[in-house]
């Protein structure tokens, strides 16, 4: 953490003091006006901007909506800071085919690793010991990972093992026998991967005795496909945050398997067929957000893009802010026959039905043809493929409209469909467009 004099020590305690008392209990309902009149004062001050009036209620639901396709084709019009004056620099993956230049400054930091370790501290235990196993370059995941393990006391270790050079996969292996971790943070791509491996190594016992969590990051993730893994492992799999380089962290994984939003560090309304709404109790929409502590770069209302399902009495567990579901892009769906299909819906299609470790989607540029190839598991029963094939296809015409015109299991699959971590592309990674046959 960026920790490194007395102001930056005294800005970690209100942040923690301001986190650990909204934790659990509902946001004061004139704790949102400071904040965003905070936020207002400091977005004035960019050249976005500039020309807004004094802060109101009534001047805030006036304002406009932000795209992201106005931030990423001017991204600096909205920083009060350059490079020379961020203490760290990051940019987006670039999978809408620009990336999104992101400095921030000690403030963002600082407050984005508190509320993330505050709540996720219901997860981690004293004691645990953290393998991550996520990219450490361009993209902030992994040093907020850090970050967290640091605030928190935890021995961790940097092991992405799809990086060239000196972490790769048999010295992940070799590394794995000393730091023994209790908690994995990966991409779930990387996790299938590395199960994989262990299968065809006879290790799988041994590596994973010690783990008790697997904290999936960098892509959506569905829960059958973390069912499998919990059940591979003998382990939970979380699906631990949901968020953005750009706007930092927006939801974190509670025990129940759970995505709360951070509503004391983020103010968020709700793009609906009927206008933009303040969070409801129940609803379906896009997500906009307004951070409540950015620094670098404020930005206010900002529509994410991503359609959710937002439910305030979704969970049993101590945290009273909103579940939500993440359902993904509607620039991310690929239509097949007619019938419209997301990341959720085929996942809980190929991982509800069978024990594939990887899918490919392909299909022509009409979209008049669909096949999908299964990654056939390490061991697999053969002679079981023709009934999971048969309840995937059930599954499909059930859930998303679609019979595909092939189901194929394969041994292996690129390694595009699972290195995730570093490209949250669903139709970078797991679709492919094919000739007509």
């Amino acid at each position: 953490m960026l920790v490194r004099d007395r102001a930056g020590l005294e800005m970690m305690r209100c942040a923690q003091e301001e986190v650990r008392s909204l934790r659990g209990n509902p946001v004061p309902d004139d704790f949102h006006g400071g904040k965003l009149a905070a936020v207002w004062a400091r977005a004035r001050k960019s050249p976005a901007f500039r020309g807004l009036p004094e802060f109101s209620w009534e001047n805030f639901e006036s304002l406009p909506v932000m795209t992201k396709e106005g931030l990423k084709s001017d991204p600096w019009h909205y920083a009060v800071t350059d490079v020379s004056g961020a203490a760290k620099y990051y940019e987006t993956t670039g999978t809408t085919g620009r990336v999104t230049p992101t400095p921030r400054l000690a403030e963002d930091v600082i407050w984005n690793t508190v509320s993330v370790a505050e709540a996720w501290r219901s997860i981690l235990r004293d004691g645990d010991r953290v393998a991550v196993l996520l990219p450490s370059d361009v993209v902030p995941v992994a040093d907020l990972i850090v970050s967290v393990c640091e605030y928190l006391g935890l021995p961790h270790s940097r092991l992405y093992p799809f990086a060239t050079g000196i972490s790769d996969w048999d010295r992940l292996l070799g590394f794995w026998e000393n730091l023994r971790p209790t908690t994995l943070f990966a991409s779930p791509g990387v996790v299938l991967q590395l199960t994989r491996l262990l299968k065809q190594r006879q290790l799988m016992a041994q590596h994973s005795s010690a783990v008790r969590d697997i904290m999936l990051l960098g892509e959506v993730s569905t829960p059958p496909l973390r069912a499998r893994l919990g059940q591979w492992w003998d382990a939970t799999a979380h699906d631990a945050s949901y968020g953005s380089t750009e706007t930092g962290t927006l939801a974190a994984a509670c025990p129940r398997g759970r995505l709360h939003l951070l509503t004391g560090t983020n103010y968020f309304e709700l793009a609906t067929d009927q206008g933009l709404v303040p969070l409801p109790a129940h609803g379906k929409g896009r997500l906009v957000v307004t951070p409540l502590n950015l620094y670098a770069r404020p930005m206010l209302r900002l529509d994410t893009g991503d359609d959710v399902e937002i439910d305030t009495g979704g969970c049993d567990c101590p945290d009273r802010a909103p579940v939500v579901v993440v359902c993904g892009r509607s620039s991310e769906t690929i239509e097949i026959h007619g019938a419209r299909l997301t990341i959720l819906g085929v996942e809980n299609a190929v991982y509800g039905a069978t024990e594939a470790t990887g899918y490919l989607v392909e299909v022509d540029s009409t979209g008049q043809f669909g096949r999908l190839l299964l990654e056939r598991g390490i061991g697999a029963d053969r002679a079981a493929e023709p009934a999971a094939i048969e309840e995937l296809q059930r599954l499909s015409e059930n859930e998303l409209g679609l019979h595909w015109d092939a189901v194929v299991f394969v041994n292996s699959l690129p390694s595009t469909t699972k290195s995730g971590g570093s490209q949250k592309s669903w139709k970078r990674s797991n679709i492919r467009v094919v000739e007509p046959a």
